[in-house]
């Protein structure tokens, strides 16, 4: 509750000398306010930053039904917080500009991420173990 939320504090940072304590709601300056969203982290290939897509349902009055939307939001992940990996449901805050496209702040990691919920982001498929890759190869091979 330090930072206005209902949300867990998480423990201190290992390395308080080299802790960005400048962009971290917890331990450093940085003010939450605003919006308060849920969604699912899908990607987590940049540097202390996570893209969050959220669905929501918006009204489409000339049919009288419900439209799926998504927004992806990049979201910046405070060191006391890491490692976030893809598929983890997370809350994430709203705060000031901390660079051009992210206003976002990761303030809590709601449910971690299972191995289905991993392969079907990142949309892998699971190979029969039976097959060899000598057996895929050969089947092509037959048709020239």
């Amino acid at each position: 509750m330090a930072i206005g939320l209902d949300v867990e504090t998480p423990p201190e940072p290992e390395n308080p000398e080299e802790y960005d304590y400048e962009k971290c709601p917890f331990y450093g300056e940085l003010s939450v306010r605003g919006q308060i969203l849920v969604g699912t982290v899908v990607s987590t290939d940049m540097d202390k930053t996570v893209v969050v897509e959220r669905e929501y349902d918006v009204t489409v009055p000339k049919y009288d039904r419900q439209m799926k939307r998504r927004s992806r939001i990049p979201a910046h992940v405070p060191g006391v917080l890491e490692p976030l990996s893809v598929g983890d449901t997370v809350k994430i805050a709203e705060t000031r500009p901390l660079s051009k496209t992210k206003s976002h702040v990761v303030v809590e990691v709601t449910q971690k991420a299972t191995e289905t919920d991993v392969a079907e982001l990142t949309l892998e498929e699971e190979h029969d173990p039976q097959l060899s890759t000598e057996d895929i190869v050969g089947e092509n091979d037959g048709d020239a």
